[in-house]
């Protein structure tokens, strides 16, 4: 995994961001979800890396990245928070403006960051998901069993923690084995490397509060945005699963539209874990989307 890839380690406001860099070209930023590490796309990075500088990183809380103790608003986990630090990672290595890809908890990190640094992205990229805020507000029986994780998460600490603390093995094999794909899908190396970041200490509350700070302070700066109708004003592509609850519950193209200027997508034959699951259609519409005017 990761051939002719350098590892680093970034400071940023007392959080170190753990990830990987090679190839050449344009710069590409790729943002992983629960309950991984940024090891998801290890089926991509090297045919990227022929036409991009890829850069894949640990999300704060997530891998060998930091794991800082929350508080009681979860602001240390809020999105806003988590874009900052891959903002300075990027700066840190010599990037002002780049590509973006981001998948699910990852998307809601890109989402933000696109938001909130619009001079920073040149093109952005979502992988199954919604917006935070749509997917709170339309909530519904199908959608909250199936990410039954969502309502399970945010439940006052210790709770969760103490629950997937005893058997972070199985928490990962579980959560990941029971959609679409099942663990046929999944590198057994990658899953390994899943189990051994969350059995880390302090994994599972920062877990936890990435999900806390999207049932609060996140849905916040949303509304904000909202309110004040300021929307994402990059070309955003959206792909989702046609197996996966995106496509069961929600109108991704309509709902992005909602949030930002230009986009495009469309669903793919898999589920929700697209860049294990269908990783060349991906490297195809990523590599289209990122190059083309």
């Amino acid at each position: 995994m990761f051939e002719g890839f350098r590892t680093f380690d970034i400071a940023h406001d007392e959080i170190h961001i753990h990830g990987r860099i090679g190839g050449s070209g344009p710069p590409l930023l790729l943002l992983h979800g629960h309950p991984q590490t940024h090891v998801i796309w290890h089926r991509l990075v090297e045919p990227l890396a022929r036409r991009f500088t890829v850069v894949a990183t640990d999300l704060r809380g997530y891998g060998d990245s930091s794991k800082p103790p929350g508080k009681p608003d979860h602001a240390i986990y809020s999105k806003r928070a988590m874009a900052e630090d891959q903002v300075a990672v990027m700066r840190e290595l010599g990037f002002e403006r780049f590509f973006l890809c981001g998948h699910d908890r990852g998307g809601r990190v890109a989402h933000r960051l696109a938001m909130d640094h619009p001079a920073a992205v040149e093109k952005l990229m979502l992988l199954d998901i919604a917006p935070t805020l749509a997917m709170y507000e339309q909530t519904d029986r199908t959608f909250a069993t199936a990410y039954f994780h969502w309502f399970f998460l945010i439940q006052p600490s210790p709770l969760p923690e103490t629950l997937i603390e005893a058997s972070p093995s199985d928490y990962i094999t579980r959560t990941m084995g029971g959609r679409h794909a099942s663990l046929d899908a999944f590198d057994p190396a990658a899953i390994a490397e899943y189990q051994r970041c969350l059995a880390q200490p302090g994994a599972a509350h920062a877990l936890c509060e990435d999900y806390r700070a999207s049932n609060g302070i996140d849905l916040e700066h949303d509304r904000v945005d909202r309110e004040a109708g300021r929307r994402i004003t990059c070309p955003v592509s959206v792909l989702w699963g046609q197996h996966g609850i995106i496509e069961r519950c929600f109108e991704p193209l309509a709902e992005w539209r909602a949030v930002a200027e230009r986009v495009e997508g469309e669903a793919l034959p898999c589920g929700h874990y697209i860049p294990e699951e269908a990783p060349v259609a991906l490297l195809d519409r990523l590599t289209r989307f990122m190059t083309h005017d």
